[in-house]
């Protein structure tokens, strides 16, 4: 019986297709997790994730942590997933940088002294005790986008000014100098399960960001495009 062999583009057909059903099994597993979230931002969450796994294989990934800036400060606008269980572990409020915004984000940088938040794809690495306590290094994986957050000590860690009582005095949370700052109540309990290897997602519809990331390009329609006939 004659053998059959699949040629070099019958073989990319069929890991594009692998892939892309295993980034909608994600986005899928991640929304029915979080139905508060925006859906399309958990897709490009979800393909930017799968991105990552397909890039460095050995290195199994089983927590995400998603961020849309496009939500006001007073909102939860932080979703942090167990993707072993396909649970929602944590659904919280957390800080944008200073130059980044008042109530709502509009500018991101990943510049030193800019005191902006960055936008893309970040890995967690170890913790530490600094200035704010118990913290979580963040390296940016997106160059030119996040990829100088080591350098800006661009980290998560608890801040008092993370708080509903300063959303009711003055209708938003307070800023950090850059960080994704969270409340002190849950900051340590969140780092220790992201530490070591987690990946954070930071979303906001940025048209530049969208169409240069190599972490959104991986799927078949162009993240801006995506997210354009979404909303």
């Amino acid at each position: 019986m004659r053998r059959r062999t699949l040629t070099g583009a019958a073989l990319v057909v069929l890991c594009a297709s692998a892939s892309a059903r295993a980034e909608t099994q994600l986005a899928d597993l991640l929304a029915s997790a979080a139905p508060t979230a925006d859906p399309s931002v958990l897709t490009l969450a979800a393909r930017a994730a799968e991105c990552a796994r397909r890039q460095d294989p050995a290195n199994q990934v089983d927590r995400l942590a998603v961020i849309d800036y496009s939500r006001p400060s007073d909102q939860p606008r932080l979703w942090v997933f167990d993707l072993d269980r396909g649970r929602l572990l944590f659904q919280e409020l957390v800080a944008h940088g200073r130059g980044t915004g008042e109530r709502l984000a509009e500018r991101f940088s990943n510049a030193e002294g800019s005191h902006m938040s960055s936008l893309g794809l970040f890995r967690a690495s170890e913790p530490y005790n600094g200035g704010n306590g118990y913290s979580l290094r963040l390296e940016g994986l997106e160059p030119g986008f996040n990829d100088r957050a080591l350098d800006r000590a661009i980290v998560m860690h608890g801040a008092p000014y993370v708080s509903e009582d300063l959303i009711l005095k003055q209708g938003r949370i307070g800023r950090s100098w850059g960080c994704p700052a969270v409340r002190s109540a849950v900051a340590r309990r969140m780092i220790d399960t992201l530490k070591n290897g987690a990946l954070l997602f930071a979303y906001y519809p940025d048209r530049k960001w969208l169409e240069e990331s190599s972490y959104l390009q991986c799927g078949s329609a162009p993240a801006a495009t995506q997210i354009a006939r979404a909303r």
